[in-house]
């Protein structure tokens, strides 16, 4: 399993997919060799999630470098350095430790997930050098239009798309909206394009009481509405969400200290900060650094409403913590287009507060019954089979089930 993002890497919510891979797997009949990146080159790092690899899961932390970090002379550096992406030497480390593991261990399987795509670069490399089956986890869509800006860039990821898709045995996206543009884009191999989505981890919620009056509100005598995760600048513009709450104090419809809507490991603090100064908002936003991953769980079942940001350009991706939000039982406000997957995912699971992100007159219409319904205690809250279905140990039996079919008689004759 090629993984990048692996502990001790810290992050919100893109570790856990592989991490709970790796957990669920050896129960299924599959035992995964991860293959990630040294620390180093990780720009944050955090213990607590170090724990949660199996005991006696075999892990190689393999040579690489953050060429923004590392090989850059006063802040600047070559872009060809940094194509595909920023951590390009991980693969010069990576396929001689691949190809050691491979004659040691023997594999079946090949596995490798973006959104590093050096992840893919390896395991391109190591599939051709062995021939093992290779599953591609593409998750979300690589080259987009307008995406990598880089005209450069998006050759070379057009490049390492292009590969995966005729050399992987099966190529895996998150949404059906992904799935559906790769097999358009690349028809002769639509049969090889599946989805398994991301999920929750059950085992993560073990003593967060559901209950939410057991909590103490994390801002008294306020309704508190929690956006956990990033704030990509044009993917989750929270413009017109500030520019509706000005709206709404102005006409009288949001009462000065009714509600804080508070930013968790948004990033991109600054930006946030001068949106609500310039709205005159600064009074109903809260900005905080990032919190352990048990930490942040525990937040979102403590919050009164949770806000998903999904802009219309990523109407093919769904932000993996929309699992987590579903999985509290707390009431949830998305601000996404309606025809998008991340609309369709909180519709399936019982979830109609959903309003566009870019209009204000829409968001402070939603918002305004949104905050009523919380008070009133009639928010709409997640289907509770719907959210059985979406545990990471049910996306795992259909990695599983996927596994089985790539490697086909190879182990079906052992």
């Amino acid at each position: 399993m090629v993984a990048f993002h692996f502990p001790p890497l810290a992050v919100s919510s893109g570790i856990q997919r592989t991490l709970r891979f790796v957990q669920h797997l050896p129960a299924l009949g599959w035992e995964p060799i991860v293959l990630t990146a040294h620390p180093r080159a990780y720009e944050r790092t955090s213990e607590d999630l170090v724990a949660e690899i199996p005991k006696g899961a075999l892990v190689e932390h393999a040579f690489a470098m953050d060429t923004a970090r590392h090989l850059a002379i006063g802040g600047r550096y070559p872009s060809f350095l940094a194509r595909p992406d920023r951590w390009l030497t991980w693969r010069y480390g990576a396929v001689p430790a691949g190809m050691r593991i491979i004659r040691r261990h023997r594999p079946d399987v090949i596995w490798s997930t973006y959104p590093i795509a050096t992840a893919h670069v390896i395991g391109d490399a190591l599939q051709s050098a062995t021939g093992l089956p290779w599953i591609a986890d593409f998750r979300d869509p690589m080259a987009q239009e307008g995406y990598p800006e880089d005209p450069r860039t998006w050759r070379c990821f057009k490049r390492v798309e292009e590969r995966a898709i005729a050399n992987a045995r099966f190529s895996v996206f998150v949404t059906p909206g992904a799935a559906r543009m790769y097999r358009d884009r690349y028809p002769t191999m639509a049969d090889r394009i599946v989805v398994i989505e991301n999920g929750f981890d059950e085992e993560s919620f073990a003593g967060l009481a559901a209950d939410h009056a057991s909590h103490e509100p994390l801002n008294p005598g306020r309704i508190t509405l929690l956006h956990s995760g990033i704030v990509y600048p044009s993917e989750r513009d929270p413009t017109q969400l500030f520019v509706a709450m000005r709206r709404m104090i102005e006409r009288g419809t949001l009462r000065d200290g009714e509600v804080k809507v508070r930013f968790r490991a948004a990033e991109h603090d600054a930006l946030l900060r001068a949106l609500a100064r310039d709205n005159g908002v600064e009074e109903l936003i809260e900005l905080l650094p990032p919190v352990p991953y048990r930490a942040a769980l525990e937040e979102m079942v403590r919050a009164d409403g949770l806000l998903v940001l999904q802009a219309a350009n990523c109407n093919e991706q769904v932000p993996a913590k929309i699992y987590e939000y579903l999985r509290t039982g707390r009431p949830i406000i998305a601000l996404t287009d309606p025809r998008g997957d991340t609309a369709s995912v909180l519709r399936d699971g019982g979830i109609d507060t959903v309003a566009r992100l870019d209009s204000a007159g829409d968001v402070a219409a939603l918002l305004g019954r949104f905050v009523a319904d919380i008070r009133g205690h009639r928010a709409p809250t997640a289907d509770p089979s719907y959210v059985a279905r979406a545990s990471r140990r049910e996306r795992a039996a259909s990695l599983a089930a996927l596994l089985d079919r790539a490697s086909g008689s190879s182990r079906s004759s052992e």
